[in-house]
């Protein structure tokens, strides 16, 4: 399995303990040179967001994996945290609504999140 793939499986195993919404993962690999894949995942507010970014970067860091950047912070609604190979989007419902980032990234291939987490 390669690598963004794994990445990709550790995230959202990471955002699934923290009872994250509506997980989605998004192969754009073949679509944008940006990332391999986008993750998205709600909260339902801003603990449980901050919650599932530590917990993410908990994962992926334990797997050997650095943070290149984090948009976003404590008192935000949408959290980006960008690994190069993944993309992790964590959003409040509204911020979710409003940006649809699955609506303009139709383009990409929907990877099924109980696929990646059964064997994670």
């Amino acid at each position: 399995m390669d690598i963004s793939r794994e990445m990709a499986k550790a995230a959202c195993h990471a955002l699934s303990e923290k009872k994250a919404e509506d997980l989605r993962v998004i192969d754009i690999s073949e679509i944008s040179p940006l990332a391999d894949y986008f993750i998205i995942a709600t909260g339902a507010n801003n603990n449980q967001l901050q919650a599932m970014v530590d917990a993410v970067d908990e994962a992926l860091t334990k797997a050997g994996h650095t943070v290149r950047q984090i948009e976003g912070n404590r008192n935000s609604s949408w959290i980006l945290m960008d690994y190069s190979d993944i993309i992790v989007h964590i959003f409040s419902k509204e911020d979710r609504l409003f940006y649809n980032l699955e609506k303009i990234w139709t383009d990409g291939k929907r990877i099924e999140t109980d696929e990646l987490l059964k064997d994670a």
